[in-house]
């Protein structure tokens, strides 16, 4: 399961009981997390593995220092997660760039989730959001299958890579086909494949209108979260078999998020 949380804008004390109610519904094997609050050893990410009795892993804070330069104690942090049922292992914060470049804010947070059995590397990452960003986006996606290619095994035998999170890019974009092998890959011998294209039913816009958060949008609606697999992988490992929506409708008259989460069942065996 993937799903932006939304930081802590809207009413998000409130939200944070919304997004426990809908994840122990989901009962995710492993949880995604993007816009996650940090304020020390408190996050929304710390909260929900408490509440669940998960384990969890977080990305570094990336506006650490400009928040120490200018300290506020309403002032959080803005990180990346993991969470499981299962042991992780091995978390690393992965910075990714800037159009110059230079490493930027935006993080992809890679663990060794240890199942039952074995070890699945699982990723979770978040894109820059302007539309007109595509540039940054690719060399972030860029360097973000070369993480993924430095994480996996060997693909003809091995477990593939999951990647999942938000890309603020829609399906057609030159920087989700550059994942899916639809344009030239900066990888050779590695691609993504997209989940909910496998098995989701409809559009599968997680950025939508009947979102009350989105009331003022100036973006139409779009899917912009995802779960990936790495390719080439050992058929049918990592196929998935199902896809769905969650975190659409109000829980005791909250919205829990401005995005849906995207929740996917995947062969392990």
């Amino acid at each position: 399961m993937t799903w932006n949380l939304w930081w802590r804008f809207g009413p998000w004390e409130d939200r944070m009981a919304a997004i426990e109610t809908v994840v122990r519904a989901e009962a995710p094997d492993v949880l995604c997390l993007q816009e996650v609050w940090g304020n020390g050893g408190d996050s929304s990410a710390a909260r929900l593995a408490e509440a669940l009795g998960f384990q969890f892993a977080l990305t570094d804070d990336p506006f650490a220092d400009r928040r120490a330069a200018s300290p506020n104690p309403e002032s959080s942090g803005f990180h990346n997660a993991i969470l499981s049922r299962w042991p992780l292992r091995q978390p690393v914060s992965h910075p990714l760039p800037r159009l110059d470049g230079s490493d930027g804010h935006r993080r992809a947070l890679s663990v060794a989730v240890e199942v039952p059995g074995g070890s699945w590397t699982v990723v979770s990452t978040h894109l820059d959001h302007r539309f007109d960003e595509s540039a940054v986006r690719r060399l972030q996606c860029t360097a973000l299958l070369r993480v993924v290619d430095s994480l996996r095994g060997d693909p003809a035998i091995d477990v593939p890579v999951i990647v999942a999170g938000d890309f603020n890019a829609v399906p057609d974009s030159d920087e989700i086909r550059m994942l899916t092998g639809r344009a030239t890959v900066p990888v050779s011998n590695l691609v993504l494949s997209d989940c909910w294209e496998h098995v989701g039913e409809g559009a599968g816009h997680t950025w939508r209108s009947d979102n009350p958060y989105q009331a003022s949008t100036a973006w139409p609606n779009r899917r912009l979260d995802y779960v990936f697999v790495s390719w080439p992988r050992p058929k049918p490992i990592g196929n998935p078999v199902a896809a769905h929506l969650a975190g659409l409708t109000a829980v005791a008259g909250i919205h829990p998020s401005d995005h849906a989460a995207v929740v996917v069942d995947l062969i392990s065996t």
